[in-house]
């Protein structure tokens, strides 16, 4: 109102009469504050970056802050370098907001976690057309961007997720039998698909499944390029080891948010804006990817391909009837994989 007032006083020429100008100024500046501190709210993004402040994903959400500012928002962001106390912290509240792992946000919105599915987006087209649909501010979508008490406001790729193992003889499906595997504990998919092609499930997290693998302690994790500078992985691949060449999921990086702590619309603009990003994102993914020495990937043969995809196929279907993937999620990326690639035989007699 003193903004406002002090605007209607500059018209007024019986005031500008009396007015002086080193009170007129003061007063306006009196009242571009009073509206700058009403219409800022600061907020606390807790950011989930295993490397911490020098890290990819904190950098990119430093940008985030910034682009907060037009939302009316003023984002304090604190770093973790273990996912599980930042998703702890955000359901006690002592977080705002958190920018996390989508299979550790399935807990918080099983839609969007349900993005990390086993081989449901096998490249980053796939990627981009499910976050664009994501991001279009249809209201059916943003329904359900919505659980509970928790938005997401945001979703960015961290790459596709290989299986480094320790002996590259391993280059079929059958030959992972009687392996053992490093898993998340907390992503009950993971040991479930290692399960059925008769792996040994090592419960893990992420801030010990790379050493587990470097030590020799397990035979195979499961990771995105990114992890293989970040963590060093390709000490556990030393002498005779690799990456098998086949997408197994895609990773994301999911921006959550306690909903009632920010304004109305701040959901729509912050998940244009993460869609925005997507070029850059995949740069830092390009850039990773590039870092592998070429020696390490593993072609596997195109009949074990099919069997693969077969395989996560089953692993999805049989999931999602047991509630851990969200079926309206599971029949969108179907549809986003059918659009790119119609002759995939799931096109024609559908069970997802």
């Amino acid at each position: 109102m003193l903004l406002a007032e002090v605007l209607y006083y500059l018209e007024n020429l019986e005031f500008m009469r009396y007015a002086k100008v080193i009170g007129l100024a003061s007063a306006l500046a009196l009242g571009m504050g009073a509206m700058s501190a009403h219409a800022v709210e600061k907020r606390t993004l807790c950011v989930f970056d295993i490397i911490g402040t020098s890290g990819d994903t904190y950098n990119v959400m430093t940008d985030y802050k910034t682009a907060a500012l037009n939302w009316g928002v003023d984002l304090d962001l604190k770093v973790y370098t273990d996912e599980k106390i930042a998703a702890e912290d955000l359901k006690a509240g002592q977080c705002d907001a958190a920018a996390i792992t989508g299979i550790r946000a399935r807990q918080f919105n099983q839609y969007t976690g349900s993005l990390d599915s086993v081989g449901s987006l096998p490249s980053y087209e796939h990627v981009k057309q499910v976050i664009a649909v994501l991001s279009s501010g249809h209201p059916s979508i943003n329904s359900k961007m919505v659980s509970g008490k928790y938005e997401v406001v945001g979703v960015a790729p961290m790459g596709a997720a290989y299986l480094f193992v320790k002996d590259r003889t391993i280059d079929t499906v059958g030959e992972l039998s009687g392996k053992s595997i490093a898993v998340m504990e907390y992503d009950a998919a993971q040991g479930k698909m290692a399960a059925k092609v008769g792996m040994s499930p090592v419960m893990s997290d992420i801030t010990n499944f790379a050493g587990r693998f470097n030590n020799g302690s397990v035979d195979i994790c499961f990771a995105p390029s990114l992890a293989y500078s970040a963590l060093e992985l390709y000490k556990g691949m030393q002498p005779n080891g690799g990456i098998i060449k086949y997408v197994l999921g895609q990773l994301t990086l999911q921006v959550l948010v306690r909903q009632d702590r920010f304004p109305a619309d701040y959901g729509n603009k912050s998940r244009k804006y993460m869609f925005s990003q997507f070029d850059r994102t995949m740069r830092l993914i390009d850039n990773a990817d590039g870092e592998i020495d070429k020696k390490w990937w593993i072609n596997i043969p195109q009949a074990d391909v099919a069997r693969y995809d077969e395989m996560l196929r089953e692993s999805r279907i049989a999931l999602r009837d047991e509630g851990i993937y969200d079926p309206e999620m599971m029949t969108l990326l179907r549809k986003i994989r059918c659009k790119l690639d119609a002759s995939r035989a799931e096109c024609v007699s559908p069970q997802e």
